[in-house]
């Protein structure tokens, strides 16, 4: 008998194991726990977000899908002080990031290239540094990518003008350089969603002007 309860036992453990959300939910969790680790939060904005529940979809700020993945992160104008994580890059079902009018610095993070299902990148009015990563090309859903008001610097990646999705860029008051892009998307983007950026030039030239002049 005590050989057959254990096996009943371990039987049960597995299957459960299969059918409990709790790692695939956690594992988002972790991603924004992460991000919750990186920040000061001054007003308690992030208070209900509990690493120990089952999924982080009962947190404030956080939206998920029937399937209790995260669809949004809302935390704009929240007077957040901190940086962004790698670990957002986790959140592969992530579709609105929306971090905009806070006091995040440091640099924007290679890994939100992974987010194949972003539509909206609000990074704007903030303290943002380092350059645009060039891995934002792969986002193929993103239509919205707005990340004027920081303190960004480098050139416009050229990668970003082969998402067809994208309809509105807006860079502007920032410190980057080189030539404005033409191609795709870039061809409908108004010029003053570049303005304020003494270092970047005019639209490029198409075989007349390098594309990263005035951005050594």
């Amino acid at each position: 008998m005590a050989g057959r309860d254990l096996f009943v036992f371990v039987a049960l453990t597995v299957i459960s194991s299969l059918i409990v959300p709790k790692a695939r939910g956690n594992s988002e969790g972790d991603a924004l726990y992460a991000l919750r680790r990186s920040l000061s939060d001054p007003d308690n904005v992030l208070q209900s977000w509990d690493p120990n529940l089952v999924n982080p979809c009962t947190w404030f700020h956080i939206t998920c899908n029937q399937d209790n993945h995260v669809t949004r992160v809302d935390l704009g104008n929240s007077n957040l002080f901190g940086h962004l994580v790698p670990e957002l890059g986790k959140l592969e079902h992530l579709q609105y990031l929306e971090l905009y009018k806070n006091n995040i610095q440091g640099s924007i993070p290679v890994e939100l290239g992974n987010l194949k299902s972003l539509i909206s990148l609000d990074l704007y009015n903030n303290n943002i540094s380092g350059t645009i990563p060039p891995a934002l090309g792969k986002l193929k859903s993103l239509v919205f990518l707005r990340l004027n008001d920081n303190q960004l610097m480098g050139p416009i990646p050229s990668a970003l003008a082969s998402i067809s999705s994208l309809k509105v860029v807006d860079v502007s008051n920032n410190n980057l350089c080189g030539t404005i892009p033409t191609t795709g998307p870039f061809e409908h983007i108004p010029l003053n969603n570049f303005e304020n950026n003494p270092r970047l030039e005019g639209p490029e030239l198409q075989g007349l002007a390098s594309y990263d002049t005035n951005c050594s």
